[in-house]
C-alpha cells in the first residue's frame, strides 16, 4: 500500500516561488508514475504536471508550462514541484498522486488513472 505525504505549501505573494514535496512509502517508487493535481474552491480537480516512472518524461498543463517544474528522486522516494512566478489563480489545494505503471500505459492527465493520493497541501497566492 503506497502512502503519499505532501509538504511545502504556504502563503506567497504573486511572483513568488514555492517548492512542494511528495514523500512516498510502501512501494517501489521507481515503478510508479507520479503526478500533481490541484483543486480550487468550487472547481474540479485539475491536472498540473506528471512524470513518467521509467523515462522521466514530464508533462504539464498549459497554464503552468514554463513556470512549474516537476522532478523526482527515486533514491529518496520523493517527487517535487518547483513553482515559480506564482499567480493568484494558482491558489488551490495541491495533491500528489501515484499510479503503478510497470508495463502499463495511461493518460497521465486524468485523475481517475491514479490509485493513490496524498492528503493535499494548501497553496495561497496573494495579489
Amino acid at each position: 500500500q503506497v502512502q503519499l505525504l505532501e509538504s511545502g505549501g504556504g502563503l506567497v505573494q504573486a511572483g513568488g516561488s514555492l517548492r512542494l514535496s511528495c514523500a512516498a512509502s510502501g512501494g517501489t517508487f521507481s515503478t510508479y508514475g507520479m503526478g500533481w493535481f490541484r483543486q480550487a474552491p468550487g472547481k474540479e480537480r485539475e491536472f498540473v504536471a506528471a512524470i513518467s516512472w521509467f523515462t522521466g518524461n514530464t508533462y504539464y498543463a498549459d497554464s503552468v508550462k514554463g513556470r512549474f517544474t516537476i522532478s523526482r528522486d527515486n533514491a529518496k522516494n520523493t517527487m517535487y514541484l518547483q513553482m515559480n512566478n506564482l499567480k493568484p489563480e494558482d491558489t488551490a489545494v495541491y495533491y500528489c498522486a501515484a499510479k503503478y505503471a510497470l508495463g502499463t500505459s495511461y493518460d497521465v492527465t486524468e485523475a481517475y488513472e491514479y490509485g493513490y493520493w496524498g492528503q493535499g497541501t494548501q497553496v495561497t497566492v496573494s495579489s
